[in-house]
């Protein structure tokens, strides 16, 4: 009887086991989903964006702050891939981003504490401190832009207007040939009849 009493148990430590396992496995699993989803920086930006519609007074500006904040530094993120895969000189744009994001993660940083600020007088004196670094960012940012956009070497006033004056040519002589082939077949529809009735006329003179 201790022997089957002890089979038994043994089973139920085994089931235990492998439900305490599964447990452990699971929670692991969906942590592990919500840390990556939550890295991307567009789910990230969409909860910032809904927190931001939801809330109000010096919380809505820290959240606001930080909106700016996220877009400026994703307009900066596109321009660098851009420069990455342009035929133009990189030069140091992409060291310089890098040293704009770590200033910026600070910045990040204090509004994050400033968004879990209960006291009034501190938010009214750090909110337009912290703003201030914010508008900081969005300067270098569109600076960095602007060298980028540089580097690109966009096409001149002169180039699109040589290149409208090739377009308007090849657009006249398409329209040009479509023309013809409508002369031609108006023609071709024209003489049909002609040599039906001369055709007639022929039969007829033979009878």
């Amino acid at each position: 009887m201790a022997t089957v009493m002890g089979v038994i148990a043994g089973i139920l430590l085994g089931f235990l086991l492998i439900a305490a396992a599964g447990i452990v496995t699971g929670v692991l699993i969906v942590r592990a989903l919500y840390r990556s989803i939550w890295r991307n920086r567009t789910v990230r930006g969409v909860a910032l964006r809904t927190r931001a519609a939801v809330t109000y007074g010096p919380q809505h500006q820290v959240l606001r702050l930080r909106l700016r904040l996220a877009d400026s530094l994703e307009s900066g993120r596109a321009a660098i891939q851009l420069a990455q895969h342009g035929a133009g000189p990189h030069g140091e744009v992409a060291r310089l981003f890098r040293s704009i994001q770590a200033e910026a993660a600070t910045v990040e940083s204090q509004l994050r504490l400033l968004q879990s600020e209960t006291d009034a007088t501190v938010l009214a004196t750090e909110i337009p401190v912290v703003r201030d670094r914010v508008e900081q960012v969005e300067g270098l940012v569109r600076s960095l832009r602007s060298a980028v956009a540089f580097g690109l070497g966009g096409p001149s006033d002169d180039t699109l207007a040589a290149l409208r004056a090739d377009v308007d040519r090849e657009v006249a002589a398409l329209h040009a040939g479509v023309q013809e082939l409508h002369t031609l077949h108006s023609f071709d529809a024209g003489q049909a009849p002609r040599r039906q009735n001369t055709t007639h006329l022929t039969r007829g003179n033979e009878s």
